[in-house]
């Protein structure tokens, strides 16, 4: 990471910032007082021009197709209240996103805004782009408790600096968490100061490229800004909080995430905790798309069982390796509290990557590498031995026969033990393990070609016994393309997500023995 110097005077925003289209055109060129922000560096922050340079503010990408920013941006008077109506803007406001040198016409990305989703209680809004951004990563969070007096928070903005009065190129500054009001926080330094035209902007916690965000700029004392009085005011900043509200701030993205993606071209979909700050009991879903492309959607935790996911990180690019894995499942195989994914390879290795966040991948392991393997048509995992408190694999194979490896480990798998031989009715078929009847090993579900459904309580090294239909031959069912466990509406059990082979999205709530679940359609 670049080391940047606190300046006297940095470009974070005030929220009233009015800048007339001649002063945009006329800024200055010349160098700042202090670092800039380097290229790339903290590129999740933007750039609002509203109504043609009227004004400008700074905003936060939280989501590829969702800025957080300040309500009094898109008022008639910022200085009367930051009441703004939903819907779309007044005045016609483009985002430039990604480009931390606003002078380079290439990289990032510069979108409409086009929607408004204000915040009644605070001055804050959710502002939709017109289109998802890609190639920028979002801010890394959103913070679930407030910072403590004392703590760092960095903050950034496209304002005024000391001598400049449009800068063009992002700059950042340490500030000092003074006091925690019921929605905004006051920060201070002795040497930078918020000014005009940052309104808006981020303030995070960062360590090493994991960025949080805590709080948005609203009012400023702006000392040492261009064009005031420093003598006369103060080096402190009002910023929104965003941490009481983190759960409103994801159920506003989350009605976007997924219907923009064409599920049709899902062709592995796998529930698992991979978020480590995901601090929720919900699942995060990592999908491999036909194209060999991978995605991680990360988990909302909402009470609202239709959004469920709210942010997507893209992990692999269209031909990666990826296109090559042809059965996967989540699986706890190391230290971590966090899930893995044991993966069945076209060339018959099978591998285990202990770490699957939404960084990427880490610590593959092989685990096997066989011919053989090249048989194994589905992988569940979970709790079905108590061995070592890891994970056990179960394998159906090709010929309807199934396996299971107890206690799975990055460090490789143990001996088999063959559950049940060949079975021309399971050829085809699909598992998956997850936890529908409370009881101490976790319950199997075995999906037929044909739409027979069943659910085998308490699955473990004897194999199957005491199966419960959950569909028959013929159901809907058949068309699930997969059918895997998770949790998603943060019920007692958990639920059964399905991928049809439409492209429609929908999980089935609370599954248990009874066999009557409710469908909630995601996508369709």
């Amino acid at each position: 990471m670049n080391a940047i110097r606190p300046r006297a005077a940095w470009m974070t925003g005030l929220l009233a910032s009015a800048v007339t289209a001649g002063l945009l055109t006329a800024a200055p060129a010349h160098a700042v007082i202090g670092e800039p922000v380097a290229d790339d560096e903290y590129a999740f922050t933007a750039k609002l021009d509203i109504d043609n340079g009227m004004r400008s503010c700074s905003a936060t990408l939280v989501q590829q197709e969702w800025l957080i920013t300040a309500a009094s941006c898109f008022t008639e008077d910022p200085a009367k209240g930051f009441k703004v109506a939903p819907g779309a803007p007044k005045w016609k406001t483009t985002a430039t996103i990604g480009r931390t040198d606003l002078g380079r016409a290439d990289g990032g990305a510069v979108v409409d805004v086009v929607e408004l989703v204000p915040r009644e209680d605070r001055d804050l809004v959710m502002a939709r782009l017109a289109k998802p951004v890609t190639g920028v990563k979002p801010v890394s969070g959103i913070a679930t408790a407030p910072p403590s007096k004392g703590d760092t928070l960095w903050a950034a903005g496209y304002g005024r600096t000391k001598d400049e009065w449009v800068p063009d190129r992002l700059h950042a500054a340490p500030f000092t968490t003074d006091a925690v009001d019921a929605t905004t926080l006051r920060l201070e330094s002795p040497n930078a100061a918020v000014c005009q035209g940052d309104t808006g902007g981020p303030a995070f916690y960062q360590v090493s490229t994991f960025r949080v965000l805590y709080g948005v700029h609203s009012t400023s004392g702006q000392a040492g800004c261009f064009g005031t009085d420093e003598s006369e005011k103060r080096r402190t900043a009002s910023e929104t909080r965003v941490d009481d509200i983190a759960g409103w701030i994801k159920a506003v993205a989350a009605r976007t995430v997924l219907p923009r993606v064409n599920w049709k071209d899902a062709v592995q979909v796998v529930p698992g905790h991979f978020v480590a700050h995901n601090e929720n009991e919900r699942s995060d879903l990592f999908v491999v798309w036909a194209d060999g492309s991978a995605s991680l959607f990360e988990g909302s935790g909402q009470a609202d069982p239709k959004l469920p996911l709210w942010k997507e990180h893209k992990l692999a690019a269209a031909g990666s390796y990826w296109k090559d894995a042809e059965a996967i499942t989540s699986i706890g195989v190391g230290s971590n509290s966090t899930d893995g994914v044991a993966v069945r390879w076209k060339s018959g290795k099978l591998s285990a990557f202990e770490d699957v966040n939404e960084f990427g991948f880490a610590r593959e392991k092989t685990l096997a590498y066989s011919n053989s393997w090249k048989n194994a048509r589905s992988l569940a995992a979970g709790s079905h031995t108590g061995e070592d408190r890891r994970d056990d694999l179960v394998v159906l194979w090709a010929d309807g026969s199934t396996s299971m490896y107890p206690g799975t480990s990055a460090n490789g798998i143990s001996k088999e033990i063959q559950l049940t031989r060949a079975d021309k009715s399971r050829e085809g078929a699909q598992i998956t393990s997850g936890r529908f009847t409370g009881q101490k090993a976790n319950d199997l579900v075995v999906r037929l070609k044909n739409g027979k459904t069943d659910l085998f309580p308490g699955f473990d090294a004897r194999g199957f016994r005491d199966g419960i239909a959950l569909r028959g031959e013929g159901s809907a069912w058949k068309y699930a393309q997969p059918l895997v466990a998770g949790s998603f509406g943060g019920g007692k059990q958990e639920d059964l997500l399905a991928r049809w082979a439409d492209g429609n999205l929908s999980y089935y709530a609370d599954v248990d023995v009874s066999g009557t679940h409710q469908e909630i359609q995601l996508v369709g």
